[in-house]
């Protein structure tokens, strides 16, 4: 497999966009190599087009697959594992935010009601700093609540849902 110049475009940017979203770049170039392949791709020939070290496809690939977004498939005839991106990118995403939000958002959720609870018994002197963190834990909960709500919907309501855009305003009565 040659990437054409668009795919390479393609693979450039989604690696630089992953490294501004905090993943790394060659996870972020793996996987949109996959995710552009027309058929699911063994680790050499992954090192072959994008040029890196075995050890770091190897790595990208496992952080891949842990995030559930790649999986190991097999090809009639050949034994070494191939790998294939998800498809759908409205599922893929799903996958991303809730995978974000497992690794980020819980263990903040759980901090915040820790931190509380320890203000709570540090009495007047801790006041400020726990009316400030249980706003912060109303927020959180509050998104992830409306977060675990919207996760619920299908994907075609999801899709209407994010394309009503402006007219939620509307909807809500706001100008």
């Amino acid at each position: 497999m040659t990437l054409s110049p668009v795919a390479r475009k393609f693979v450039l940017h989604w690696g630089e966009m992953g490294a501004r979203w905090g993943i790394n770049r060659t996870v972020a170039q793996v996987h949109a190599l996959l995710y552009i392949s027309p058929r699911p791709l063994n680790a050499e020939e992954i090192v072959t087009e994008l040029e890196v070290a075995r050890s770091n496809v190897s790595t990208s690939l496992r952080e891949l697959q842990s995030w559930g977004i790649v999986k190991v498939v097999h090809v009639l005839g050949d034994r070494r594992d191939h790998f294939e991106s998800m498809k759908d990118a409205w599922e893929m995403f799903r996958v991303v935010l809730d995978e974000r939000k497992r690794r980020e958002i819980d263990p903040t959720l759980a901090l915040l009601r820790d931190c509380i609870a320890e203000a709570e018994r540090g009495g007047a002197a801790e006041r400020h700093t726990r009316d400030r963190l249980a706003g912060l834990l109303d927020f959180f909960e509050t998104m992830a609540h409306w977060y675990a709500q919207v996760r619920a919907l299908p994907t075609q309501a999801m899709m209407r849902f994010v394309r009503l855009g402006g007219r939620v305003r509307k909807l809500l009565g706001i100008a």
